[in-house]
């Protein structure tokens, strides 16, 4: 979390209006919509340049949705998803390919998300195959181990499997992944919450570093309150697909004005409850 110079707003890097998404139900006869599950409702949120935005919410609040509705892998039924000032809702595959070189994702599971046939330096490499004219071919292996030496790992590995690394060293390959492309844009979903505490840490610090290294921009997906206070700038509580506070995080942890928020926060455990109380 940093404190950002006052003076006029920048331009957002992603700005999300009014988003809708819902999931037709359909009867078993012809497949027949009769419904639907309402899945996201209504959201509005801006992500500015070098800004970490975090959403927090219990499972089920709709955080992943709307991750997975910005980078178009669900269909928005309404609203706008606009990605430097291009609306990108209605975009098709060829279209979404381009956008997807300036915006990445870290998933929450990092075995389930990488190819358990390719190696650390292919999976790598994989982003440049995909996205043609980025780099060229020769110098596919030497960056690859530079991204991975960046992430806080052995490039000498870089011949090894997904299967031959820890839950973190992984979840790190996934991140040497999405800075492949040097995108403006990262979405992390639930990006630590598979780890130990102390490995979480260790990433969390990294995904800091490079923030400022490259000056990144995070949607940052949790349900880990710490997690989203120590790393995030603004905060967006989701309840059941809404929003129902949003604020700087100093404001939400300090004064969390929504019942909701404040349930959120008293269901923190509390490591040394005798510090907590009243002398």
């Amino acid at each position: 979390m940093t404190d950002r110079p006052a003076g006029p707003a920048p331009s957002p890097v992603l700005r999300v209006q009014h988003l809708r998404v819902a999931y037709p139900i359909r009867s078993s006869v012809m497949l027949r919509r009769v419904g639907e599950i309402v899945a996201v409702s209504d959201v509005t949120f801006d992500v500015g340049p070098g800004e970490t935005v975090g959403l927090v919410g219990e499972s089920g609040s709709g955080k992943s949705t709307i991750a997975r509705a910005v980078i178009g892998l669900v269909a928005a039924t309404a609203g706008s998803i606009e990605f430097e000032g291009r609306d990108i809702t209605r975009y098709g595959p060829q279209q979404l390919k381009a956008v997807r070189r300036d915006m990445q994702m870290v998933f929450q599971d990092p075995y389930a998300s990488l190819n358990p046939r390719l190696t650390v330096r292919d999976q790598i490499a994989e982003c440049w195959r995909v996205h043609r004219g980025q780099l060229p071919r020769a110098h596919w292996t030497d960056e690859a181990k530079q991204l991975m030496e960046r992430v806080g790992l052995n490039p000498d590995y870089s011949d090894r499997y997904p299967h031959q690394f820890s839950g973190g060293q992984r979840q790190r390959i996934c991140i040497a992944r999405a800075l492949a492309l040097r995108p403006k844009l990262i979405i992390c979903d639930e990006a630590v919450s598979a780890l130990d505490v102390s490995v979480q840490a260790q990433v969390l610090n990294l995904l800091a570093d490079l923030q400022d290294e490259f000056g990144l921009s995070y949607l940052f997906i949790s349900h880990d309150l710490s997690v989203i206070e120590h790393l995030s700038d603004r905060v967006l509580v989701l309840n059941k697909g809404e929003v129902v506070e949003e604020g700087a995080v100093r404001q939400i942890f300090a004064d969390p004005r929504d019942a909701y928020t404040r349930a959120l926060l008293a269901a923190v455990p509390v490591v040394r409850p005798w510090l907590e109380s009243p002398t």
